[in-house]
């Protein structure tokens, strides 16, 4: 089996492959601080719930934009599973061209979408990520990285909201029914959601006008995709585990 991690800024999943099938998923969080015993007895633990024994694990592989909890992450995969993890980088076979100054400077969670769906859903593509950010990126005709960029996620918004204003109460994320709003709850999540809906909206007819490219292909992933398209109207693909596919078609390439 491989084991396959993909570290955000606010969580890490965790994807166990057998195989080419996705086996089990796991979400922890990554914003508490943990030491590299705590994360490899977690890993454990997350395997003996399922009765999985690390001797089947023939390797393990991390893409992440954290770089400051991998130390503790891969001593501790070395020390519990008793592997060297494979870390994705930008200087991989990545198996398309990135444009832009400094290909490294690049986010790794964006470079292992924009692999995936160039692998699974063909180009040109417009890979869009929600997470703690939004990431928007293209990949053209010619397998190249041409641009993206990014925006603050919904939960960056709503928290922002939240923190600064002293009336303001925490609401629950959701899709809006009706652009109607009758109460302040409401009034929020209609303002916060709809504002990102009208900012994808916007930036994909921004991108398919500006670079001529008409028939690209919308593919979303992330937690919060489906509140931003509910009706399937807006992405042409949801994809919720690009990035671990993406992850693991660069540790097949690169093995």
């Amino acid at each position: 089996m491989l084991l396959v991690i993909d570290v955000g800024n606010t969580n890490m999943v965790l994807g166990l492959y057998n195989n080419n099938t996705l086996y089990k998923t796991w979400r922890i969080n990554t914003q508490t601080p943990k030491t590299s015993d705590e994360l490899g007895i977690t890993i454990l633990s997350l395997f003996k719930n399922i009765s999985i024994t690390t001797d089947v694990i023939n390797d393990v592989v991390i893409a992440s934009v954290v770089p400051n909890i991998m130390y503790t992450l891969t001593r501790g995969i070395k020390k519990y599973i008793g592997i060297q993890p494979m870390v994705i980088s930008a200087d991989m076979d990545l198996g398309i061209k990135i444009i832009r100054d400094d290909p490294r400077e690049c986010g790794i969670d964006r470079i292992v979408d924009i692999v995936a769906a160039k692998e699974l859903y063909g180009t040109p593509a417009i890979v869009i990520d929600y997470g703690t950010a939004n990431t928007f990126d293209v990949i053209n005709e010619n397998n190249e990285f041409i641009t993206g960029f990014i925006t603050a996620g919904v939960k960056i918004c709503a928290d922002e909201l939240y923190s600064r204003s002293a009336q303001l109460p925490k609401v629950e994320l959701i899709s809006p029914k009706s652009i109607v709003a009758t109460d302040t709850v409401s009034s929020l999540q209609v303002g916060i959601v709809a504002g990102r809906i009208g900012e994808t909206i916007g930036i994909i007819n921004a991108l398919k006008n500006g670079l001529n490219i008409p028939n690209a292909k919308v593919i979303a992933t992330g937690g919060l995709a489906n509140i931003i398209d509910p009706n399937k109207k807006i992405f042409d693909i949801y994809d919720p585990i690009l990035t671990l596919t993406g992850i693991k078609i660069l540790y097949n390439r690169n093995k």
